[in-house]
């Protein structure tokens, strides 16, 4: 009988968190493993999965991972289902979650950033310390993340193992839909201008995407974006140069609001909020830069995303940036407004570090696939105590 694996793909609509359990599952697809797949999600996520191969079966489960109820009512859910192994592909573990399991840590920024201080913090801690201790196995999605859950938690670095990611096809694959197709050969120019016009998009601008989270270090970026207006106010091509802000509501933030307010560029900085994936790549294809000073990454996926994208990317070296722009970005520091400004500058500026970092940029994105990441997690899967059962 063919063994169940249970997958929680809950948060298949998040930024991030989505990109991962929609390749991942996808990339599984074309293993031909033999395994029975049970992919748990809301009803209204269901399209997300539509044709995959037999051995794939969707179940619908409404309740939310942080509802308190979910620490019981979750496992319950996957005990009556009798799967063999599960995968959390996130470090929230309910805590009466059967064994055996597999988690995947994309990071710990929940920990590293939490202004909470005391019990709560300690508490959030060891919940999630005893989710990964209990696991018989844990992917990390970098070095730098897999040296953080042995450094921050205490997780022997002989229970985790380094599993990279890649960047969504939708940026990989160069070529339109298949309703683009029907149109003719240009329909895709066309149809980025048409996205394009309804945003309202006619002047060169800078891009960030991802979420705003204080170790985004989003404000620099606005201070550093000012400076460098100031300075480009007479070019012909950047005097009217803008950035844009795609992923998250900048109402959640006020430390955001505030950097745009002091640094006068309310004008000048748009906040569009999350955009599906085919707009999104319509924006990396059309920026001038792509711009990520983050102060901490687990992995670090829109950088790869830009470079697969033909987009020069300007990076901070922290944490796992390194691991994943190799030498395919202009590297800054992160926490120097002025030296953010100046590498924009030199990238806009300089011909042939555009070139070079495009060239780099294609080169870099290819060296991470699905089909790799799948092949290694499958192997993951049969070492997690299984390899009694599961045929190699």
């Amino acid at each position: 009988m063919a063994l169940k694996i249970l997958i929680d793909a809950r948060h298949i609509r998040d930024f991030g968190f989505g990109t991962y359990i929609r390749n991942l599952v996808r990339g599984l697809a074309v293993q031909n493993s033999g395994y029975r797949f049970f992919l748990v999600c809301h009803r209204e996520d269901k399209h997300e999965f539509d044709g995959l191969p037999d051995n794939f079966h969707v179940l619908f489960y409404e309740r939310s991972d942080s509802a308190p109820l979910d620490q019981v009512a979750f496992p319950m859910f996957a005990r009556g289902l009798r799967a063999d192994l599960i995968h959390i592909p996130l470090n929230v573990v309910p805590l009466m979650l059967p064994r055996p399991y597999v988690v995947t840590v994309h990071d710990l920024g929940s920990l590293v950033f939490d202004n909470r201080t005391g019990w709560r913090h300690e508490a959030r801690r060891l919940q999630i310390r005893r989710g990964l201790l209990r696991a018989e196995k844990v992917i990390a999605v970098s070095e730098a993340t897999r040296t953080d859950i042995e450094n921050l938690l205490g997780i022997p670095s002989s229970r985790t193992t380094c599993i990279y990611g890649a960047a969504d096809p939708t940026f990989t694959h160069h070529h339109p839909g298949a309703a683009a197709r029907a149109a003719g050969p240009d329909s895709w120019e066309r149809d980025r201008r048409r996205i394009l016009e309804r945003y309202q998009v006619n002047y060169p601008f800078l891009l960030y995407a991802g979420t705003i989270r204080p170790q985004k270090n989003i404000p620099r970026l606005v201070e550093a974006f000012a400076l460098l207006r100031g300075e480009l106010e007479n070019h012909p091509i950047y005097r009217d140069l803008r950035l844009i802000i795609i992923g998250d509501e900048i109402s959640r933030y006020p430390a955001v609001r505030r950097a745009v307010m002091q640094s006068r560029v309310e004008n000048a900085v748009r906040f569009l909020g999350f955009v599906p994936l085919d707009t999104l790549r319509v924006f990396y294809e059309a920026a001038s830069a792509f711009i990520f000073v983050s102060l901490y990454e687990g992995f670090g996926l829109p950088p790869l995303e830009a470079m697969a994208s033909g987009t020069p990317v300007i990076s901070s070296s922290t944490t796992s940036l390194p691991e994943v722009v190799g030498d395919a970005a202009h590297i800054v520091n992160p926490e120097n407004v002025f030296d953010i400004a100046r590498g924009i500058k030199e990238v806009l500026l300089d011909d042939g570090l555009r070139a070079t970092l495009v060239e780099r940029g294609f080169a870099r994105s290819r060296h991470f696939t699905w089909e790799e990441t799948a092949r290694q997690v499958l192997e993951t899967y049969r070492e997690a105590g299984f390899s009694r059962k599961l045929p190699i």
